[in-house]
């Protein structure tokens, strides 16, 4: 259900690092903005914004979006822009899994699913044996698309070594390479690299600046001047063009200023509540996270009474919000609004939410 916050109770809502609320400092810059009509080009904000993104991700230029299913339905379309054309993903990657199955149903874009690896990865040779033959009977493969971080996998960090080689087995064969960069402000955080060089080998990316940075609302697509022409125009068929987003775009330039240089913060405080709930008898943290992402797995097989989601209603108990997993398990994202300093908290609510439902063992 959805979570209201009353007023005199702080929620430490572990869902998604969707759920920060701007800091001080972002809505100072909010009132503050210089805005115009950016339909129009004329938001001096929007234009600092677009033009910073573009020097970070180390690429020509950029255009703000109200969302990452946005970036990524805009710039996979732009890809294939061609109907019947196919874009190569995992299997288990967030295009596919959580965005409604848009590219196929507005662009017309068909995928081409591989199997995605525990490290979040696709194999090479698979991707390479995916791209179609020139034959008639086939859809052209025009894309192959990577997720850094993985959702899925538990925010697993995309080698550098990897995506440039991914990079190079595209470029070998003509077609373009996109990343979902839903969290790629952390993966250059964990990899300590400027955010550019994670994406150095990729022809576009969707850079979200509400997970991680915690802005309010948007995302940026970053690539060549050409290609964010062409995203501009299919934002604004997507109904994507917004008139005064300065105040927005302004949030994020405060974000990227106030969390970035900060962001490992939240994957050591991952490390920490991972640690502390692993070590309570009824739960498994069988992979220790390597960003912000975790799974607890629920120690049925000793207390069968445990179900995810009795444990997630129980955690509410202790003013911690969750959302049940695949299977017996729970994800655990952590952000700004996660202090360092409730780590022993949320261990004890965990432990509070299991005795209440074991009857105390």
């Amino acid at each position: 259900p959805p979570l209201f916050r009353p007023p005199h109770r702080t929620m430490l809502d572990l869902r998604s690092d969707t759920v920060t609320r701007p800091t001080q400092k972002m809505r100072d810059a909010m009132a503050r903005a210089e805005v115009g009509d950016d339909v129009f080009g004329d938001d001096p904000t929007v234009t600092r914004l677009e033009e910073t993104m573009a020097k970070v991700f180390g690429k020509e230029a950029a255009v703000f979006v109200p969302s990452g299913t946005m970036g990524n339905l805009v710039a996979v379309g732009v890809h294939c822009e061609v109907r019947g054309s196919e874009y190569i993903c995992g299997d288990l990657s967030h295009i596919v899994q959580y965005e409604q199955g848009g590219l196929a149903t507005l662009m017309g874009a068909h995928p081409r699913q591989l199997t995605t690896n525990a490290d979040g990865t696709i194999d090479v040779k698979a991707i390479e044996n995916a791209i179609r033959a020139d034959d008639q009977h086939f859809p052209r493969t025009t894309v192959v698309c990577l997720e850094n971080t993985h959702n899925k996998k538990g925010g697993k960090v995309l080698p550098l070594a990897y995506v440039d080689e991914v990079g190079s087995l595209c470029k070998k064969h003509a077609i373009r390479l996109h990343v979902d960069g839903a969290r790629i402000w952390n993966a250059a955080a964990k990899l300590k690299v400027a955010p550019a060089r994670c994406v150095q080998a990729a022809d576009s990316v969707s850079v979200c600046l509400s997970k991680g940075l915690g802005a309010p609302v948007g995302s940026v697509i970053v690539g060549d001047e050409a290609f964010i022409a062409k995203c501009r125009r299919l934002r604004k068929a997507c109904g994507g063009g917004m008139r005064q987003a300065g105040t927005l775009a302004a949030a994020a330039l405060a974000a990227y200023e106030e969390i970035w240089p900060n962001l490992a913060k939240d994957h050591e405080t991952a490390s920490d509540l991972a640690r502390r709930i692993d070590a309570l008898d009824h739960y498994d943290v069988r992979v220790a996270p390597e960003t912000n992402i975790f799974f607890v797995d629920l120690n049925v097989a000793a207390f069968p009474e445990l179900n995810a989601k009795d444990v997630v209603q129980a955690l509410r108990e202790s003013d911690i919000v969750a959302i049940p997993w695949v299977g017996d398990s729970i994800r655990v994202v952590t952000h700004h609004d996660i202090p360092e300093t409730a780590a022993g908290e949320i261990e004890e609510g965990f432990r509070a939410a299991a005795l209440s439902l074991t009857g105390g063992q």
